[in-house]
């Protein structure tokens, strides 16, 4: 993806390895005792890239943060609390493998949900693929 730069030092010519861990570092010391190293490295979206990927989510009830934070937050209502428990767990279990937690805040039957990548200090590519994840989970709940 265009938001993630890929930096992969190989140190063997027959060892490779990608982690998806920001700006992780991973030395591995093989049999053979050869060594390698990878980085990953998170961006912030570029102006294309919010163009083209904010524009759908923006269009179903995201909006940018009026703080001035390059954030992006929306709210959901529910029909009770349990759907909205409900609701939160999906995000939460899909937020935990993909190592992007939101800032969410809820009362009652209403989720309100702000997501920014604090690594780059603004958005990046996971704020947009949780966003749409959520959409998802929303769509499932009839309010």
């Amino acid at each position: 993806m265009a938001s993630e730069l890929s930096v992969l030092i190989r140190i063997s010519r027959y060892c490779t390895f990608s982690t998806p861990r920001f700006l992780s570092t991973l030395i591995n010391r093989t049999e053979s005792k050869r060594w390698f190293a990878v980085k990953r490295i998170k961006m912030k979206l570029n102006e294309e890239e919010r163009n083209t990927q904010l524009g759908p989510l923006l269009n179903s009830g995201w909006a940018m943060d009026s703080s001035g934070r390059d954030a992006i937050k929306k709210e959901y209502l529910f029909k009770n609390f349990n759907e909205a428990f409900g609701f939160m767990t999906r995000v939460a279990l899909k937020a935990e493998k993909m190592d992007h937690h939101p800032e969410w805040f809820n009362v009652y039957n209403k989720v309100q949900i702000t997501l920014s990548t604090h690594d780059v200090g603004g958005l990046s590519a996971k704020d947009v693929k949780l966003a749409t994840f959520i959409e998802e989970a929303a769509s499932s709940f009839t309010k």
